[in-house]
């Protein structure tokens, strides 16, 4: 141990990571910058912190406050001791409807202060698209604004007073009337009142540098308002109190659709006269469907507030009439605003990618020009990436003037470095012709503090230094921004990066076969950090149970780029840091689409256990519910499924099966069914030839463990008038193929070997699946899977896995979920009504890969009423069975499953459409949930005995 983490650990009350997990999670931000930090202290309160500084002062070691992590510039990375805010210092500490304020930690999230201000009728006025994971303490230090500044202006225009302890420890109370100034600030001021006034650009996103001139006699001497933005370089924010404004009791979105991007933000400032809550904009290549958004080929969002639903769409209709757009739509359905508000949202990391796949990055990410220029500075901004060969795409905040943009530079040869600088200084010289600000609200960081002498000159910047001197004449916080900046190119985190391809298994065909591209996908956005989930999504259970950044989609992905690296994670595949931190993950692949940038970490996870394992023991778990197919058609095979069930009802007997298998003590064995779905099919009488055909995939879990979802599928698929087949299980060589009876050579989705990390045997399972199901491959049957995990494996796991053999494709191409099948196959086919309240979860893989949309209209058509809630169940497969997840297993099924269906009244159906959630509900609530085909096979026998009347 150090003599520095001796002496923190000694010092403070809050936890003190000096282990290469915790300086991994904290090596970078949102930014395309990287340092690495000597440790992290998560201080409990504000004596913590001064603690910390104390001891750090002591020893020359500079410190960096850090809440979210959600910075664009670099400002939250260093190579001293960085200050976890969030952990401990987030709270809510008084909220006063009287007068409008609120009393705010630092690492409290921006969300939770909306959560219980709106009760009251109130929000807080600045809201980035970062909002469900952005801490307010962030929000200060970058002076953030989001899409509501027209309205309600930027985080210092919220700001009362704020506690700070500066760097040599004192404890100041920062306000109007130089309140907390530190010593000769205000004679620093007064020196300079000429420059001051005359030195910063008129503009509403004018963020850059330290706003020295809020300490002008007009302004008040605002100590608190010029802290904001100083980007953790001036003192530790402890404690704020902030201004609260009144929100609207009613919204509405008008969303005009312009001819291009120019035509928008042209039309951008002449709205701002009408008073709009919004003006953003963005254009179509930022958009994955424009099919709910009116005509155009770019867009501005227009919202409007009234008292009442029919005043605020009078305005945003009076907007609409005032604009001169091609289509324009307006909304005040809340539902359908939310859904559009997600794709502006979302762009921070959509545009993380190009339309043909390549890489973009932040870096110029929020320059802001005032508003009646924006549409000059696009055209020129445009010319000027052309003549650098560069591409990216504009959107963000028109109505303020401020620009968000992903540029695909190619930061990881010299010669892309060496572009990305002289395109930075020249952009840098547009922006100040235009009269803008090289920030508009994400700070300076890195990324442009080295260019603040173009926008402000000489003197400024060196008042700016002054200024910083005295309030940290050491230079211990946050060395390297806004003053005496790091040069803008380098720390770049790809650096670390290697150069050469990691030899992987998977195709990785989003990412060109290259893992650590996939790798790079996470550019920070934290997404993943929400703790909440809204409506239907799923990312990410694990960290909602444990609120641990390890145990976060991001997280993980710092472990695994720190891994690639090599230097802080220094044994690769091999490491105990990544497997400890992957070990958490539920393999939900809620990433895989709630991730804006397309993080799929299950298959992340798949492929780290495969390299770590190579060559030793796996855990016991592994070779238990790993190789679970194995041992379930062992025991059909045999005709022991009684055995298995009376000995696993036998404590002791049980217990140590379970201690064997590496199983939790708390899971019961579940049951295994007495005769399989394929035995039962092969005795059935043979149904007379009906329409079209296709084959019925008998995965592991409908042919052991539920074979009644197989029946009733059969049962509704038949009713339908479909004429349906089983896979082959011994290769045949006529495409007019017959199911056979031999035990050998079952078709398998491979999945259980999928999840643990045992590829190989993955992959002989899938091409064994392969050559049987030739004969189907030689017709168009389509596939019908009901277990939406296996249906999802076939999906993408099988052609990921096996993107050398044109057949994974083929296959996956002809996978269809029972709902699919139903709605394409038999579109005329009218389910039974079974008019019942319905609630329950939407499978994960479902959510992220399959889509669910042919079940919502299966579930109308049936009278089934409800919305399935989102989240994970919490079991996950193998995961809540494996020792030690029992407890994260139970949490994230407490989320939203559990809650749902006790609140549920008597009658509604309880819908799990997955074998895994069906078993949660059962071993955790004592609630049998069914599979659709059951609730619909239970319909049509009523519906039958109804026709049939009384005997």
């Amino acid at each position: 141990m150090t003599d520095l983490e001796s002496a923190l650990r000694a010092a403070v009350r809050g936890e003190v990571g000096f282990d290469v997990t915790s300086r991994a999670l904290m090596t970078m931000d949102a930014s395309n910058y990287r340092r690495v930090p000597l440790g992290v202290v998560a201080p409990r309160d504000a004596d913590d912190v001064a603690a910390v500084l104390a001891v750090c002062r002591e020893r020359g070691v500079p410190v960096v406050p850090r809440g979210g992590g959600t910075s664009i510039a670099g400002q939250a990375t260093g190579t001293g001791v960085v200050l976890d805010l969030t952990r401990h210092m987030n709270r809510l500490v008084s909220l006063d409807p009287e007068s409008r304020t609120a009393v705010v930690q630092p690492g409290l999230v921006l969300d939770r202060l909306q959560e219980a201000a709106a009760p009251h009728g109130l929000r807080f006025g600045p809201d980035p698209s970062t909002h469900s994971r952005c801490t307010l303490g962030g929000m200060i230090g970058n002076n953030s604004c989001g899409s509501h500044s027209v309205a309600w202006g930027t985080t210092a225009d919220s700001v009362r007073e704020l506690d700070v302890i500066t760097a040599r420890g004192r404890r100041l109370r920062l306000g109007q009337d130089w309140a907390g100034a530190p010593d000769g600030l205000r004679d620093l001021v007064a020196g300079d009142l000429a420059r001051l006034r005359t030195g910063f650009p008129e503009l509403p996103r004018r963020i850059s540098g330290y706003a020295l001139d809020a300490l002008l006699p007009e302004w008040g001497g605002d100590v608190a308002r010029a802290f904001c933005g100083s980007e953790g370089t001036l003192g530790v924010l402890t404690e704020a109190v902030v201004r609260l404004v009144a929100a609207p009791r009613a919204r509405a979105l008008a969303v005009l659709g312009y001819a291009d991007e120019g035509a928008a933000a042209e039309a951008a400032a002449g709205l701002l006269p009408h008073h709009p809550l919004t003006v953003e904009g963005m254009a179509a290549d930022l958009v994955p469907s424009a099919a709910a958004l009116p005509r155009g080929g770019a867009w501005l969002f227009v919202e409007t507030g009234g008292d009442t639903e029919a005043e605020a769409r009078a305005r945003a209709e009076t907007i609409v009439r005032a604009a001169d757009v091609v289509d324009a739509l307006v909304v005040t359905d809340p539902a359908g605003q939310r859904a559009l508000w997600r794709i502006r949202e979302d762009a921070s990391g959509t545009a993380t990618r190009m339309p043909d796949s390549s890489e973009a990055w932040p870096g110029w990410e929020d320059c802001a020009v005032p508003p009646a220029r924006l549409g000059a500075y696009l055209r020129d901004f445009r010319r000027l990436l052309g003549e650098h060969g560069l591409r990216g795409t504009p959107y963000g905040h028109f109505g303020d003037g401020c620009i968000h943009v992903r540029i695909d530079f190619d930061l990881l040869t010299d010669k892309g470095v060496a572009r990305f600088r002289r395109f930075s200084e020249e952009l840098a010289d547009l922006v100040v012709a235009h009269g803008g600000s090289l920030s508009g609200e994400h700070g300076d960081g890195q990324a442009r503090a080295e260019l603040l002498p173009r926008m402000y000159g000489p003197e400024l910047v060196s008042l700016f230094e002054r200024a910083k001197a005295l309030w940290d004449p050491d230079d211990l916080l946050n060395p390297g921004m806004l003053v005496r900046p790091a040069p803008l190119d380098t720390n770049l985190r790809f650096s670390a990066l290697p150069r050469e391809p990691v030899d992987v298994a998977f195709g990785y065909p989003g990412d060109d076969g290259d893992f650590s591209a996939a790798v790079r996908r996470c550019v920070g956005v934290a997404k993943c950090r929400t703790t909440s989930v809204a409506g239907a999504a799923v990312m990410c259970p694990s960290f909602r149970a444990t609120g641990e950044e390890a145990h976060s989609t991001r997280g993980r992905a710092r472990l695994l780029h720190e891994m690639l690296a090599g230097e802080v994670v220094t044994d690769g595949w091999r490491s105990e840091e990544v497997r400890e931190a992957l070990d958490l993950c539920l393999s939900c692949k809620g990433c895989r689409s709630d991730c804006p940038v397309g993080v799929d970490m299950a298959t992340y996870k798949a492929e780290f256990l495969h390299h770590h394992y190579a060559g030793r023991r796996r855990p016991a778990a592994h070779y238990a519910m790993g190789r679970l197919p194995v041992w379930l058609r062992a025991v059909a095979r045999t005709r022991t499924a009684g055995v298995a069930n009376a000995l696993a009802a036998v404590a002791p007997l049980a217990w140590a099966a379970k201690r064997l298998g590496g199983i939790a003590p708390e899971r019961r064995l579940p049951r295994v069914a007495g005769e399989t779905f394929t035995r039962w099919w092969g005795r059935r009488p043979a149904p007379a030839a009906g329409g079209p055909r296709v084959v019925l995939w008998p995965d592991t879990f409908t042919e052991h463990l539920s074979p009644q979802v197989g029946q009733a599928a059969v049962r509704v698929l038949e009713a339908a008038g479909l004429s349906l087949v089983l896979p082959p299980t011994l290769r045949t060589p006529s495409p007019a193929f017959a199911p056979l009876t031999a035990r050998r050579g079952r078709v398998c989705c491979g999945l259980t070997y999928v999840s643990t990390g045992q590829l190989d045997h993955a992959r002989t399972v899938m091409r064994r699946t392969l050559d049987l199901m030739a004969p189907v491959l030689a017709t168009d049957l389509p596939v019908v899977v009901l277990e939406p995990s296996c249906a999802a494996a076939l999906r993408t796991d099988l052609p990921e896995l096996l993107n050398d053999d044109p057949r994974a494709a083929e296959l996956s191409s002809r996978v269809l979920t029972f709902a699919e099948a139903l709605e394409r196959l038999a579109p005329d086919w009218t389910p039974p009504r079974v008019n019942r309240p319905a609630v329950g979860q939407t499978h994960c893989h479902q959510h992220a890969v399959l889509g669910d949309t042919a079940d919502r209209r299966l579930r109308e058509a049936a009278g089934l009423e409800g919305e399935l809630s989102g989240g994970c169940c919490g079991l996950a497969g193998n995961f809540g069975f494996e020792a030690g997840h029992f407890e994260v297993s139970r949490a994230c099924a407490e989320e939203q499953l559990l809650p749902s269906v006790r609140d549920a009244a008597d009658g509604t159906v309880v819908l799990a459409d997955g074998y895994s959630c069906r078993t949660q509900l059962e071993q955790l609530a004592g609630v049998r949930g069914r599979h659709l085909a059951e609730v619909l096979a239970e319909g049509l026998e009523e519906e039958r005995k109804n026709a049939s009347g009384p005997l």
